[in-house]
């Protein structure tokens, strides 16, 4: 059994993908992904979310403002009480991102500071995301004792120092699509070295589609071929790899209600 540690249901574009969301569902559980992380990216859309995947019992949530969707009315009492829903199993994403958006560095600081906080408050794991930021994540999320949480540095694509530098703070490593791509060699030297007991598996679905779906609009069923190529990188077989990340999704989000592990 294999689980899509992080995917976006909620921003699929069915029409172009020629399904409902329960075929889509469907299809994942033809694949052997029986349950799914479905990750918030903006308080404002968090409603609308949680509503579309409250249907299924195979699909959590988390809730969050992604560093590229910072709204400038963005409140963090509005966070803390989101978080404190039941149904929230981790906080996020949240993070830094100076590639797309280096000119409010600061403002990104100071929401992914308050996300911290949150989720030291309601005891939740953090959904990360660092790109062309790795000196300032790994500074805040030991500034503002994020190991308390703890959580995962999702659809990794750093360099060992900085896999390291989570590891050691208690953090898991979630690798997507990206580590199939034909230019990834450094990342997948990466993938060789991250403990078993720390892998997640993702789609970040509809994003970044591993091959050999790669340009063509990402699912959770298409998770299964990550974890073939993760497992071929570690000389696992797959079935191992596919229980363990499993297991370590369990251990890192225990409010998802998780059947058949």
């Amino acid at each position: 059994m294999f689980i899509d540690s992080h995917c976006h249901l909620d921003r699929l574009e069915l029409d172009k993908l020629g399904l409902t969301l329960p075929q889509v569902l469907q299809q994942a559980a033809a694949a052997q992904v029986h349950h799914m992380l479905c990750v918030s990216v903006s308080l404002q859309e968090f409603a609308a979310m949680a509503d579309l995947v409250a249907p299924y019992p195979q699909v959590s949530v988390s809730c969050g403002e992604h560093p590229l969707h910072q709204q400038l009315d963005f409140s963090v009492g509005q966070l803390l009480s989101l978080c404190q829903r039941p149904d929230v199993v981790a906080v996020g994403e949240t993070g830094l991102d100076y590639f797309y958006s280096p000119d409010n560095k600061v403002a990104q600081q100071q929401a992914f500071a308050q996300h911290v906080q949150v989720a030291k408050q309601v005891n939740k794991p953090l959904i990360v995301h660092t790109r062309d930021a790795r000196a300032d994540t790994l500074a805040l999320l030991r500034s503002e004792g994020a190991a308390d949480c703890g959580g995962v540095l999702h659809c990794f694509t750093e360099d060992w120092d900085t896999a390291k530098a989570a590891l050691d703070l208690g953090f898991y490593i979630s690798f997507s699509g990206i580590m199939t791509f034909r230019n990834a060699d450094a990342l997948r030297s990466v993938v060789k070295q991250v403990p078993a007991d720390r892998l997640l598996i993702e789609t970040d679905s509809p994003y970044l589609a591993p091959v050999p779906y790669r340009g063509k609009t990402n699912q959770p069923a298409y998770v299964a071929a990550v974890a073939a190529a993760i497992a071929e990188l570690q000389q696992v077989s797959l079935e191992s790899l596919a229980a363990t990340t499993s297991a370590n999704f369990c251990r890192l989000f225990p409010l998802a209600s998780v059947q058949s592990v």
